[in-house]
C-alpha cells in the first residue's frame, strides 16, 4: 500500500474498511500526539519549578502551543485527505466535508450565542443530525459500484491473465505482396 497517497493525498477512492483503519491511524495518531505534548509540557513546567500535574493557559507558555500547531495540521490535512477519497468512493465532492466538519461547528458557536432554549435546543439537534449523516456517509454506507468521476472501484476486480498481444502474431500484408490483402499469421514465431 503507498501509505503517501493513503493518508495524504486527496485524489482516488477508499472503501469502508480502509475509511476505518484510517480513522484508527487518525485516533492513535491524535492519542500519541497529545501524550507526547502532555509529557513534553509537564516536563518544561517540572524543570522550571512549577506544578507538573497543573496544565493551564496560565502555566504553560505561549511557546508551546506553537510547537502543536504543526502536529494538529498534519492531523486536519490527514482527516481531510482519507474523508475526502471516501466521499470520492460515494460519488460526492470533497467539499462536501465544510458542511460535515464545519457545519457542526459553526452551529456549536450558534448555540452558545443564543438566548433563547428552544432555538439553542434546534440547532443543537442540527448540529447532531450533521454529525450523525457525517458518520453514516463515511463509515457506514457502502461506495458507488464500478468506476466514476474519481477513479476506479476500490474493489474492482484486477485481470491477471497473460494477455494475447495481437500485434505479435498477425501482420497486415499490403495487396501488393502477393495472396489477397488480409490479416496473415507471421511464420518462425512457433
Amino acid at each position: 500500500m503507498d501509505w503517501n497517497w493513503f493518508l495524504f493525498n486527496f485524489d482516488g477512492r477508499i472503501s469502508r474498511a480502509q475509511c476505518w483503519f484510517a480513522a484508527f491511524i487518525w485516533f492513535a495518531a491524535s492519542f500519541s500526539l497529545m501524550t507526547i505534548f502532555l509529557l513534553v509540557t509537564n516536563g518544561i513546567l517540572w524543570a522550571t519549578g512549577n506544578e507538573f500535574w497543573i496544565v493551564s493557559t496560565e502555566t504553560m507558555p505561549w511557546a508551546l502551543y506553537l510547537l502543536w500547531l504543526p502536529l494538529l495540521a498534519i492531523n486536519v490535512w490527514l482527516i481531510a485527505a482519507t474523508a475526502t477519497k471516501r466521499l470520492h468512493d460515494r460519488g460526492k465532492n470533497g467539499w462536501w466535508l465544510i458542511l460535515f466538519f464545519g457545519g457542526p461547528v459553526l452551529l456549536d458557536k450558534l448555540w452558545n450565542w443564543l438566548d433563547n432554549p428552544t432555538l439553542a435546543l434546534l440547532v443543537s439537534a442540527l448540529s447532531f443530525g450533521l454529525s450523525v449523516w457525517c458518520f453514516v456517509e463515511l463509515f457506514c454506507l457502502r461506495g458507488t459500484k464500478g468506476s466514476n468521476r474519481f477513479g476506479p472501484d476500490p474493489f474492482a476486480k484486477i485481470n491477471t491473465r497473460p494477455r494475447w498481444i495481437q500485434d505479435d502474431e498477425l501482420q497486415i500484408v499490403p495487396h501488393s505482396a502477393g495472396p489477397p490483402a488480409g490479416t496473415h499469421v507471421k511464420r518462425g514465431n512457433d
